[in-house]
């Protein structure tokens, strides 16, 4: 929008605001652009717009190439129909012809920010420029502003401004048969396609300037903008100024501060949803609808997220058909998901997930070492984890999906050994014939459509389950600090005052002692002459032992405080983790800057500490990693014999144990890998869920056959490569927040995590010195981060809060609190009984205690109504629901029948047991963008007869208002 100034004796046109899809300021006193916002227009104005186009003049689809031949257009058209006298046409022609200047100026004092982005803009003004040019300048070509600007984006000119020669004002609304580039009219070099002019006699500038900030916030509108390009006449943008007006919300002026710049919203209802509103009363009884959202801000006529686990899951009845399906589904997208790897946030998805691998490899090796006698290891641990994990990522349904060893699977390879151990059994042998029926079992499950189960997993399950893996994930990095301070006590009883007391010295044995101890025990006389002779006051602590000395002083127990520098790493790595990661929606840096920082945020905590660590020499816990490649017990081999070892009927019997393995793995993968494909990840790519268990089973037979623990979907890791993953768009319009799109859907990252991890065994060197505290800082942020954006949490959190300080999640709205906390409260106790039992040797029955989640569900049927569970969890698939509606329309249709028997007149007409309804929709084919009702004449109207169903047979349940099809007369 341009503003007509004076310059002493010269007018020329000004730019004072400009819209991409929210409002710009020139900021008068700062010389520079405002921050985008929200435009807040006075009613007045949309109202003095309005009949400004009925009384203006309106020219559509105008053959127009430069601005002096538009400008007599429209003067030439205002004269032919008496608005204005032919002695005004000089007059007009010259002002709208002036020189227009734009706002490129630059303070002298430039941000950080800004310095070396462009010198093109360290003038201290652009050079003014006549709009008789048909090119564009140097400048208009060098602003980087267009790089904001969508592409194929044309420009809606607004230039308004008083004279002193007009009695009544001069008004004009242009839109141009095809987009032109009018020279230096438009800041940057976007072609014009709208033109609006309003000059008007002197004394009403700031109503002037309202009018025009009208219009151009109307034509950055989504739907006006499209009634623009499609209007015929007047009448049509009139209309359309009317559609937005119903839309208008008005605050009233003693309520809030006008001059307070609105902040651009983070969410923006989409046009589509605006042209249709459908009321949530009745939306929200829709079966099968599930809660919305973690924690957004729902509009009122948004209904819950479906629960949707789509075809992915459908019973096909044949043999392998879900296995087929899947294979089918995944196959076309192989080669994006190569290609689609190399990106620059892969990178740091690699280096942070490296990290939470190997941590976990070491961390469940040297359990499992524990709890087996090393017949697993670390060095089983890392090998296996990059053998199951390397063919997962390369082979599976779901390659986002991480592998991992997890604590029911190490609970049970402990009661195991135990058994075998107590009972004279081979425990490799008995392990390996456990893992090949545990094998048959998976493909078995992949052949039936077995996965069919998981429909009935809703958010309650889920978050139940994900919830407890996270709080494992936090309360064991936790543990593992708090036993740093128990193994490295901190120095409490120092007391400066004391400091001449704090010493230790090494005393020599009693001579006599030690000759009649040797005597006793046969002691050389070397070994007295050694203690004769030795300086004992020189002695380390080690050598004085050695030698049998004793240490006396108060300094003798002294530690160093590695527990307060442990801790320092263990926090400092999270919360800087933490920090970094919400660096892109700082203020500070530019946009790349910014999102390359909160990418590379886990790397770049991890060298910070470790470098820190490094500075500080302290010997704090570091990272052991095997160095050779060998088996952890030496009496093993890489490779499991199935015979020779046990009775032939342990072969057998290995099937009941087996059992109970497969529907540990099942649900855990199963869970994870629902988790992962929820709708609101926004995969594309689809899910393979018979797929991954296939390779899952597989896998789990080759790691028996060669010694290696066994394998599933890790829940939190696969979460935290997911959120690694995340794709956000690149904000294009000033103001504009970016927006989700998915998830960098591909195999590169994992293939690559679970190679670094197998040649973790070469870069022992360097993987040395990474202190322990500085990955159970990982862990914590792992843990905590996968609970973000679980609705569960958020309404934990709600228990805490008062009702005015609430979010407005979209839940409130539709349940009651009281049923909410009650909702939150059965989860919670849920998940303490599951704490519980995972806490005690009953861990081996977790896919059990998993299943009794799903039948806690059930319950919750008969305490709360579909509505409530529609917003707060996933309505249960009902196999009834089809036949109770089938029996309701029979119903319906046997009293249409008797009504019509006793000659009652119906709209309605019944066929096939289908209620058919017959409308009448009249439009008008020439404005086929701007609804009727509003007074405007029509020439030849169209008349459409639409045929309404209430019931559709491809969805079982009532559809209001769908068109099934239409005839046109």
């Amino acid at each position: 929008m341009d503003t007509l100034q004076r310059e002493g004796d010269e007018l020329e046109w000004k730019e004072s605001a400009r819209w991409v899809k929210f409002e710009e300021k020139v900021e008068e006193g700062g010389e520079r652009w405002s921050k985008p916002h929200v435009s807040t227009l006075s009613l007045h104005s949309l109202f003095e717009l309005r009949t400004c186009l009925q009384t203006g003049t309106v020219l559509l689809d105008l053959d127009g190439y430069s601005l002096p031949q538009i400008v007599d257009d429209i003067i030439e058209r205002q004269i032919e129909e008496g608005m204005i006298s032919p002695e005004l046409r000089e007059k007009i022609s010259f002002v709208l012809l002036r020189k227009h200047r734009h706002q490129t100026k630059k303070p002298i004092h430039r941000s950080l920010a800004d310095i070396g982005k462009s010198n093109s803009a360290s003038h201290a003004q652009s050079r003014s420029m006549n709009d008789i040019a048909d090119t564009p300048s140097t400048d208009q070509l060098k602003n980087k502003f267009m790089k904001k600007i969508p592409r194929d984006a044309e420009a809606s000119n607004v230039l308004v401004g008083e004279v002193d020669f007009l009695n009544k004002p001069f008004v004009a609304f242009v839109r141009l048969a095809q987009a032109t580039t009018l020279g230096g009219l438009t800041e940057v070099p976007v072609p014009t396609r709208f033109l609006f002019i309003l000059l008007g006699p002197q004394g009403k500038a700031k109503s002037y300037n309202e009018i025009g900030r009208a219009i151009a916030t109307l034509m950055v509108d989504d739907l006006f903008s499209d009634v623009a390009y499609k209007a015929r006449d007047r009448e049509d943008l009139i209309a359309g100024i009317d559609e937005f007006l119903d839309e208008v919300i008005v605050l009233p002026p003693g309520e809030w501060d006008p001059k307070i710049r609105i902040e651009p919203p983070k969410k923006v209802l989409s046009a589509d949803k605006r042209k249709s509103v459908f009321s949530l009363n009745e939306l929200g009884q829709v079966n099968g609808t599930a809660g919305g959202g973690g924690g957004g801000l729902a509009n009122d006529e948004e209904m819950p997220e479906q629960h949707e686990l789509g075809e992915e899951l459908a019973f096909t009845g044949r043999f392998c058909g879900g296995l087929y399906l899947d294979m089918k589904r995944k196959l076309p997208w192989l080669p994006s998901d190569i290609y689609e790897g190399f990106h620059i946030q892969s990178i740091s998805a690699v280096l942070f997930i490296y990290l939470g691998c190997i941590t976990n490899a070491i961390t469940f090796g040297g359990l499992l070492g524990d709890a087996t006698d090393n017949y697993q290891g670390v060095m089983e641990s890392f090998l296996g984890t990059a053998l199951a994990g390397s063919v997962f990522c390369l082979f599976s349904g779901q390659p986002l999906i991480i592998l991992s060893s997890t604590g029911p699977i190490l609970i049970f390879e402990k009661l195991l050994y135990e058994f075998s151990k107590n009972n004279g059994i081979d425990y490799m042998e008995l392990r390996l014939w456990i893992g090949i029926h545990s094998c048959l079992q998976c493909l078995i499950l992949v052949a039936t459509d077995a996965s069919y189960i998981i429909k009935y997993m809703t958010r309650f399950t889920e978050e139940g389950f994900s919830s407890l893996i996270s709080f494992i994930f936090i309360s064991d990095a936790i543990k593992k600090m708090v036993g740093s301070f128990k193994y490295y006590p901190i120095n409490t009883d120092f007391k400066p005052d004391y400091i001449t007391t704090y010493k230790c010295e090494c005393l020599a044995p009693d001579p006599s002692e030690s000759m009649s101890q040797g005597g006793a025990g046969g002691l050389s006389s070397r070994v007295s002459l050694n203690i004769t002779a030795l300086d004992w006051s020189q002695l380390g602590k080690k050598e004085c032992l050695k030698y049998g000395g004793s240490l006396v002083g108060k300094s003798c127990k002294y530690v160093p405080d590695l527990a307060l520098m442990s801790f320092i790493l263990f926090f400092g790595t999270y919360s800087m983790t933490v920090t970094l990661k919400k660096f892109k929606f700082s203020r500070y840096f530019p946009t790349k800057l910014r999102k390359l920082i909160s990418d590379f945020s886990i790397f770049m905590s991890i060298m910070t500490f470790v470098g820190l660590d490094m500075l500080m020499g302290l010997k704090t816990p570091k990272l052991i990693v095997p160095t050779e490649f060998k088996p952890t017990r030496p009496d093993r081999g890489w490779l499991v014999m199935p015979f020779g070892k046990n009775p032939w009927w342990i072969y057998l019997a290995s099937f009941v144990p087996a059992l109970l393995v497969t529907i540990l793995i099942f649900m855990d993968q199963q869970i994870s890998a629902v988790i992962v494909n929820r709708k609101e990840n926004k995969l594309k790519k689809g899910c393979g869920y018979h797929l991954d268990l296939f390779w899952v089973g597989v896998l789990m037979a080759a790691c028996s056959f060669m010694g290696l623990p066994w394998y599933v979907a890790a829940t939190v890791i696969s979460i935290a490569h997911m959120d690694s993953l995340k794709m956000e768009s690149e904000s294009s319009a000033p103001g504009e927040q970016p927006q989700f799109l998915g998830v960098r859907e591909q195999r590169i990252t994992g293939i690559l995590v679970f190679v670094l991890t197998g040649v973790s065994i070469f870069l022992a060197p360097i993987l040395k010195f990474i202190p322990m505290p500085v990955l159970y800082g990982v862990f914590l942020y792992m843990g905590v981060a996968s609970l973000s954006g679980i609705q569960f949490w958020d309404r934990i959190k709600l228990y805490l809060m008062p009702s005015k300080h609430q979010p407005d999640f979209s839940y409130l709205r539709h349940v009651p609190l009281r049923k909410v906390h009650l909702f939150t409260l059965v989860q919670i106790t849920c998940l303490a009984v599951l704490w519980i039992l995972k806490s005690t040797f009953l861990a081996i029955i977790f896919p059990v205690m998993i299943l009794g989640l799903m039948v806690v569900r059930k319950m919750l049927d008969m305490i709360f109504s579909q509505h409530d569970l529609a917003w707060l969890d996933d309505l249960l698939p009902e196999k009834e629901k089809k036949k109770k509606d089938d029996d309701k329309k029979k119903k319906k249709v046997k009293e249409k029948e008797k009504k019509r028997s006793k000659g009652d007149d119906s709209e309605e007409e019944v066929r096939d047991g289908l209620f058919i309804t017959l409308h009448l929709k009249i439009s008008c084919p020439s404005s086929p963008a701007v609804p009727l009702g509003r007074g405007m004449p029509c020439p030849v109207p169209q008349v459409k007869i639409e045929m309404e169903s209430d019931y559709d047979s491809d969805f079982d349940q009532p559809r209001p208002r769908d068109m099934s099809s239409e005839t046109t007369l």
